[in-house]
């Protein structure tokens, strides 16, 4: 079934002004309740954000502390001259220095993702029935800067983020950490995503990714693609050796490259230097990272299109008689839509509530605004009886004959 329009997540209902104010609070505040469940992403990012930036700096500090330690013993058991022993307390106190350096560095980095985390906690509770419609529209422009970034426009989402204020309600820092590591895996460089590996091995190693490993084994090939044999046998030994225990069937078959590199015969080697494992990489860094945040591997904007793209999808909406109000005419929607499951039957039958009859073409549905929908027949009656006016016999929602807006049946 296809309508002209409805009333959807950023609007408010359109009541007339006999409608009981409290079924119109009540709408909005279950409209609110189902709007926060799917806020997952919006807390889970900053919070591990967060907990990403306590970890960096507790292990600087560590670093720090353990070589300044290390200093001050040495000092301690060697007897030395006191031109010694001062250049030695000189060199203590410009690491000291350094130590508070960082401490700051580290606290004011903690107290911005803090600050954030707040922020998107008192923008959820300041979530109500009376600025639905603003929080709403707010939401919808969260959802396109995520969407935005996602598809790599960090510019534009930037300018989106700044120009409706809401800096602190989007992820851009962290879009922007994936970037780096995007681009240069883009330009065959795997440095800034061993890095990243390695900033985050702990976490890495619980989900048991693959994503290092396959790192090492793309560096490797590499190493072969430029015939330095000797170098990628010596690479071999001090970075793929260790995964052996887990990785060996891959290890073996890889290693087979420096003899099966010359033959173009062998598919099953040949595909090791084939640009598309560069892309392989990059994809699967986007899992990885997406999964480390809680983050869905899909844009935000394409899971609420789907949801709703989920029912209205039929074997008819493929057909070459298609009606154009149907958005899956559209190659794009149907593109989206593909790997959802088809919503109902074609030949499906509407039965009106009040009448117990079909709604077919001569007697069509008409859409209340509160979502329900009713026979022409039986509504075009109660307006008769009532003075033009319609009240929802399910919810009690009263409002104006012209309000009803007209459905189709596919």
């Amino acid at each position: 079934m296809e309508m002209d329009s409805l009333p959807n997540g950023n609007s408010t209902i359109p009541t007339s002004n006999t409608t009981p104010p409290s079924t119109a609070l009540s709408s909005k505040l279950t409209q609110l309740t189902e709007s926060l469940k799917l806020e997952h992403q919006f807390l889970r990012v900053p919070f591990e954000h967060y907990k990403k930036t306590i970890r960096t700096n507790h292990r600087a500090v560590e670093k720090e502390i353990s070589s300044v330690i290390s200093i001050v013993n040495e000092a301690a058991d060697s007897d030395i001259s006191n031109d010694d022993a001062v250049q030695h307390l000189t060199s203590l106190v410009s690491r000291l220095q350094g130590l508070k350096r960082k401490l700051e560095e580290g606290s004011r980095a903690e107290n911005l993702q803090a600050q954030r985390c707040r922020a998107r906690i008192d923008h959820l509770e300041s979530a109500g029935a009376e600025n639905l419609s603003e929080w709403n529209n707010t939401r919808m422009k969260r959802i396109l800067v995520d969407y935005m970034l996602r598809m790599s426009y960090y510019d534009t989402g930037l300018k989106l983020a700044e120009s409706s204020n809401m800096l602190d309600l989007v992820d851009i820092d962290v879009f922007l950490e994936a970037k780096r590591v995007i681009d240069a895996l883009q330009k065959r460089e795997v440095a800034p995503a061993l890095a990243w590996c390695a900033d985050n091995k702990s976490r890495l190693k619980k989900s048991k990714s693959k994503f290092e490993f396959q790192l090492r084994l793309q560096e490797y090939v590499e190493l072969v693609r430029a015939e330095d044999h000797l170098r990628a046998i010596t690479y071999a030994r001090k970075y793929l050796a260790p995964w052996a225990a887990t990785h060996m069937k891959e290890m073996q078959r890889v290693f087979a490259i420096v003899a099966f590199k010359g033959n173009p015969e062998c598919a099953v080697y040949k595909t090791f230097f084939e640009p598309k494992q560069w892309d392989y990489l990059v994809e699967q860094f986007k899992q990885e990272f997406c999964r480390l945040y809680g983050m869905p591997l899909e844009p935000l904007l394409n899971i609420f299109l789907q949801a709703g793209l989920s029912s209205l999808k039929t074997p008819h909406c493929y057909e070459d008689d298609c009606t154009k109000e149907d958005p899956l005419s559209q190659e794009s929607f149907r593109k989206l839509a593909l790997p959802l499951p088809y919503s109902k039957q074609h030949h499906s039958k509407l039965v009106c509530y009040i009448t117990k009859e079909l709604m077919d073409t001569e007697n069509p549905p008409q859409v209340l605004p509160n979502g329900y929908v009713y026979s022409t027949k039986a509504l075009e009656e109660m307006a008769k009886r009532n003075g033009g006016k319609i009240t929802c016999p399910r919810t009690g929602l009263v409002c104006n004959y012209l309000d009803l807006v007209k459905a189709y049946i596919s």
